[in-house]
């Protein structure tokens, strides 16, 4: 990946973001930590020299400095003289013992440097001053330990940020570039997509993490936008082979028609036939029409709670006696115990059973069974419409959903080859399932919905 669209990506951009943050973190308390740290050190090491200045000052008697002296040029002979300072002084400032003359200094705690004491350099030393007697008592210790100290914690604080900010700047450029690489992939996929290339799908790693489901739902968007593509290709050339042979037969009555009319000949007959050829025309559209209302879902509005019993029932009680005088019988199996609620839209999902019971009756012949029944699992229920008719061979079951596909045994009975593509598009419609089976002989249509919960409605 080249630098500036690395640089230009979102996740480089947040990861250097929250590498920032981290780093920054980490300097603040790093910053906090050596402030108490220094604190603590000074705190100890005002400590050290009170409790030097109290032990000197215990070899002290009345009239007696002999032992004040010998302790303190005992003191003095430290193996590092600049490290711990003594100085005793009388009244006029004039040295009595010590390795050092300090200067009048308030009692208690202070701080003075090395050129106050007449040392060429540049350290500090935390003193404790207080009169002995007639004379003056300075002890202290210099901050070079320290400083040592501090200058250790800083350098070790330095390198530590510098490591973390290396690390979070690889690790940043890491974390980004297999992100990238990723939404590269839904980038490329679109293109491939827009280039006309349907089958694409963006690549999942396995990871489950936000990246995959993102990439999981618009692969679902991507199959259902490739099936609606191909529908509507299939639509295309389904609608320029089926209704080529009724346009042209109506354009034959016509002409007949007009020929007659010349003649002096009736017409009436040859215009029922035209009227016949485009009403079954319009009824084509309507459908095809009707179809594409439903698959843009906005009937979903009118979604109410619905009981599949009511509607098969008054489906049977519609249709049996249409299948009594085409010799053939129509029954409903005994609902089950438990609801049978759905939530959908009442008007479709009659016409969905409707199609279903029309299918079975115009294609079956004299002596076909048909049965209804409903059953109920879980939180699914399904609905099924089974025959005895001729049914449907096993190669022939995805094409029949097709819209205006028909199998050639069928070309001979009325309609369009589009009641199954309805169903199906009212079940999606429904988020629900078409299947199709064998029941040795003829067909299972089974509709698997969604129970509707008490709480849902």
């Amino acid at each position: 990946m080249r630098p500036v669209r690395l640089y230009r990506s979102t996740p480089f951009r947040l990861a250097l973001a929250f590498g920032v943050l981290f780093v920054l973190g980490f300097l603040v308390s790093g910053l906090v930590t050596y402030q108490f740290l220094k604190r603590e050190l000074m705190a100890t090491l005002d400590t050290s020299v009170a409790e030097m200045y109290s032990v000197t000052t215990s070899n002290y008697a009345p009239n007696d400095m002999e032992d004040l002296v010998s302790a303190i040029e005992a003191y003095g002979k430290h193996p590092a003289p600049d490290a711990r300072i003594f100085s005793l002084v009388d009244g006029a400032g004039r040295r009595i013992a010590g390795n050092i003359t300090a200067p009048k200094l308030p009692d208690g705690l202070s701080s003075i440097t090395a050129w106050d004491i007449g040392i060429a350099d540049d350290t500090v030393f935390r003193v404790f001053s207080g009169a002995v007697g007639p004379n003056r008592l300075t002890v202290g210790r210099s901050l070079s330990e320290t400083d040592d100290f501090e200058d250790i914690a800083v350098l070790s604080f330095g390198w530590s940020a510098l490591l973390t900010i290396i690390f979070a700047a690889v690790g940043g450029i890491i974390l980004a570039t297999r992100a990238q690489k990723r939404l590269d992939g839904v980038v490329d996929t679109m293109v491939d997509i827009s280039n006309g290339h349907m089958q694409a799908r963006i690549p999942v790693s396995g990871r489950r993490d936000d990246i995959d489901l993102l990439s999981i739902r618009i692969n679902d968007a991507l199959e259902r936008l490739s099936r609606l593509v191909e529908s509507m290709r299939q639509v295309s050339a389904d609608i320029a082979h089926d209704l080529k042979t009724p346009l042209n037969r109506l354009k034959i009555t016509i002409e007949d028609a007009i020929e007659r009319n010349e003649k002096g000949k009736p017409v009436g007959d040859l215009l029922a036939d035209a009227f016949w050829e485009s009403d079954q025309i319009n009824a084509t559209f309507d459908a095809l029409l009707r179809i594409s209302q439903i698959e843009a879902g906005g009937r979903k509005v009118r979604f109410r709670s619905v009981d599949l019993v009511d509607v098969m029932a008054e489906v049977a009680e519609i249709y049996a006696d249409v299948a009594e005088d085409n010799g053939q019988t129509l029954t409903l199996a005994n609902p089950p115990a438990s609801d049978c609620r759905v939530l959908g839209d009442r008007e479709l999902l009659t016409q969905l059973f409707v199609n279903l019971v029309e299918n079975a009756i115009n294609h079956g012949p004299p002596g076909t069974r048909i049965g209804l029944a409903l059953d109920v699992d879980g939180n699914k229920v399904t609905a099924t419409v089974r025959d005895t008719g001729p049914g449907i061979p096993l190669e022939e079951r995805e094409n029949v959903f097709r819209r205006l596909y028909r199998l050639d045994k069928s070309r001979s009975t009325p309609g369009s080859g589009l009641g199954l593509s309805l169903v199906q598009a009212i079940a999606e419609l429904h988020m629900g399932e078409i299947q199709l089976s064998d029941n040795a002989p003829g067909l299972v249509v089974s509709l698997i919905l969604p129970v509707v919960l008490p709480a849902d409605f």
